[in-house]
């Protein structure tokens, strides 16, 4: 009949690197964190789950094991202890998560009623004190080994003769359990935790051809370690994708679909359910308090791109129909920007046709000498499978204008007719393409029934002109559009 003995092994267990993994979930789009998100590991967009291989002392019986040094910000209701061999030979009676870190208001409270020396300033000089601690309200007040009770408001150091118990210098895991094993065993312990998160920068330096749009295209991932402590020598996986967290379980990989880089420094990927997971072939230390930088793709030169202008005089983007507009006023004139994008297709005949995470996209361009770069604009991206195509906005144009006026509205009782003329304006020394975007907002049931050029139907409710603009010149666009509904619409 085995004993119920109750010992504590207040340790940190030794912990095995070979074997210890963290995986970093993004919750970052938009890239780069400020300095309020940095200093406040709950304003941190993401989390990790920390695989960990440790080593400990058993005693065979009921026991108390202790580990000091996790993540402070863990999430205890994931917290899983596994022996490498033979798991049943341990039960898991109760699981602590201990966080009343020694700090020196906990421990004047822990040493009311009892002896402390105190440093303080009287007049010019240093002196110290010792006496029995009576309160802490207000400044210290001491009673001295001659019965003197003492007020002391500031002072310059305590001296406390030990360490009580029941403070914690880490924060620290503890469990109770029934162990049929004795002696150091190895096992498993696995955790979330907040104060961690990654994000992609993507760099690109833009050629200055007139004729042909070409790019080079750099990355870079960003880690930020706010979790409470640090990692050393750990195999680094990062998941990017949407991850609902209401159900604590990790993703379940079905399927694996992978691309390899061979560089020591470029993470290899792979599709995780509905995510795409990336791994550095090679260890990393993650310091807490900090962040690190790693190329994440090689760099890939000579990319084909295409430099677009793109004219919205409505600047609508998105529309919901709710009941026709037939008020002749809305929306008649347009703004007069043009916007100036940077479009490249994510595919393997262009160099690429790589699952590309959230980042922010900075687009430099090499000035008329060829030797300095100047930066032209930047854009953010959210998670991109292959085979799509990218379109950054990177500001407006200086000198093709537009303008958009209505020149014709006519309503009767279950349609409506509406026309408008656009005008383009381009004072460069080239001819210059520009893409007209019209969104028909009035109602969803719409016909083109008069146009100057042929237009594109992008959507169920956006059309598209790509027209050619002469150089110092301008070019007018015009179209009729019927809408039509039915009775009680």
């Amino acid at each position: 009949m085995k004993k119920a003995i109750l010992l504590t092994a207040m340790m940190a267990a030794g912990m095995s690197k070979a074997n210890n993994q963290i995986t970093i979930y993004s919750g970052n789009h938009q890239g780069a964190l400020n300095t309020s998100q940095l200093t406040n590991a709950h304003n941190i967009p993401g989390f990790a789950v920390v695989n960990e291989h440790r080593q400990a002392e058993f005693t065979e019986g009921r026991f108390t094991l202790s580990i000091n040094d996790v993540a402070e910000h863990i999430d205890p209701t994931t917290v899983t202890l596994k022996l490498d061999k033979n798991p049943d030979d341990i039960q898991i009676l109760d699981q602590d998560f201990q966080f009343d870190l020694v700090s020196t208001e906990k421990l004047l409270l822990k040493y009311i009623d009892q002896s402390i020396t105190v440093n303080h300033n009287q007049g010019d000089e240093s002196i110290q004190t010792t006496g029995i601690l009576l309160s802490t309200e207000g400044g210290l007040t001491l009673r001295t080994e001659a019965q003197k009770i003492t007020t002391i408001k500031d002072w310059n150091q305590i001296e406390f003769p030990e360490l009580p118990g029941g403070l914690l210098t880490r924060p620290t895991l503890v469990w109770l359990m029934e162990s049929q094993v004795r002696g150091n065993q190895s096992f498993a312990l696995s955790y979330q935790t907040k104060g961690m998160t990654w994000w992609v920068d993507y760099n690109i330096l833009l050629s200055n051809q007139k004729k042909q749009c070409r790019m080079d295209l750099s990355t870079w991932v960003t880690l930020v370690n706010k979790s409470g402590t640090g990692f050393t020598e750990t195999q680094l996986k990062l998941i990017a994708g949407d991850v609902n967290r209401v159900q604590r379980n990790q993703p379940r990989a079905i399927r694996k679909e992978a691309f390899a880089m061979t560089a020591d420094s470029q993470f290899s990927e792979e599709s995780l359910f509905e995510y795409h997971l990336y791994q550095l072939p090679r260890r990393v230390d993650l310091p807490n308090n900090a962040t690190k930088q790693i190329p994440f793709l090689p760099a890939i030169y000579d990319i084909e791109c295409r430099h677009v202008l793109e004219y919205n005089g409505s600047q609508m983007q998105r529309i919901n129909y709710h009941r026709p507009v037939t008020d002749r006023n809305y929306l008649q004139t347009g703004n007069t920007k043009i916007d100036a994008f940077l479009l490249f297709d994510n595919d393997s005949e262009n160099q690429l046709g790589h699952p590309l995470p959230a980042g922010r996209m900075r687009v430099n361009m090499m000035d008329s000498q060829g030797d300095n770069p100047q930066f032209i604009g930047e854009d953010y991206i959210d998670h991109t499978a292959d085979n799509k195509t990218i379109s950054l906005k990177l500001g407006q144009s200086f000198d093709v204008t537009g303008s958009r006026t209505q020149i014709d509205f006519q309503s009767e009782k279950h349609s409506m007719t509406e026309q408008f003329r656009i005008v383009l304006d381009n004072q460069k020394n080239h001819p210059q393409l520009v893409e007209v975007i019209e969104p028909l907002y009035r109602w969803s049931q719409w016909q083109i029934i008069a146009q100057s050029d042929d237009h594109e139907k992008l959507n169920a409710s956006t059309i598209k002109f790509t027209v050619e603009v002469p150089a110092k010149s301008s070019k007018t666009v015009t179209y009729q559009v019927r809408y039509d509904w039915q009775p009680g619409q």
